[in-house]
């Protein structure tokens, strides 16, 4: 009887140690692709304040040359100063709402830069200034790294999602709260076909 006793202790207690491995194991993995998804976020988080950093020198370079177009240039630092007054945390990856209110913001600036552009186009000597040449290259630049990291960082929530929805890895997930990742989804005007009209 008690050999009998001793075997099945010693099965119980292995398969308690092998289901603490492989929670534990879960877990390891699942808090290395969420610092993944850190890591992106905190790079998205980088090329969007290079952004905002250039648009104060942006905005005074064409201040100087296009003195009535207060408008234009009023909407482009309105746009800055509510990105910049958000409050923007990693919990914001794990509610869509927030990331989407974050992300309705940068496409308000991104949307006030383009108007900036256009009213460029009316001023052939800040055009060929170099100043202003030097700014609109960096805010190109810029533009494409945002495009690279929101990329990187949907790729990043991607692997994460997909890791913490299979099985047994759902499980450790939800017992030790871990939630899904938001993605950055496209404008609402992306979706539009452009007209072209000659």
């Amino acid at each position: 009887m008690k050999k009998g006793l001793l075997i099945t202790l010693g099965v119980i207690v292995l398969v308690v140690l092998f289901g603490a491995l492989v929670f534990g194991g879960v877990y390891n993995n699942l808090v290395t692709k969420e610092e993944g998804v850190n890591s992106a976020w905190s790079q998205v988080e980088n090329v969007y304040q290079r952004r905002a950093d250039l648009v104060p020198n942006l905005v005074a370079t064409v201040k100087g040359y296009a003195a009535h177009e207060k408008e234009t240039l009023q909407n482009v630092v309105e746009a800055r100063s509510k990105i910049s007054k958000m409050n923007i945390s990693p919990e914001m990856l794990n509610n869509p709402d927030s990331l989407a209110k974050f992300q309705e913001a940068q496409t308000q600036l991104t949307s006030a830069l383009s108007r900036l552009l256009v009213v460029v186009e009316r001023y052939p000597n800040l055009k060929a200034s170099q100043n202003f040449l030097a700014l609109q290259t960096q805010l190109e630049g810029t533009e494409n790294r945002i495009t690279v990291e929101r990329k990187r960082f949907n790729e990043a929530a991607q692997d994460f999602n997909a890791f913490r929805r299979r099985f047994p890895n759902i499980i450790a997930a939800k017992v030790m709260g871990f939630k899904n990742k938001a993605y950055f989804q496209a404008d609402q005007d992306a979706k539009t076909v452009p007209q072209v009209k000659f």
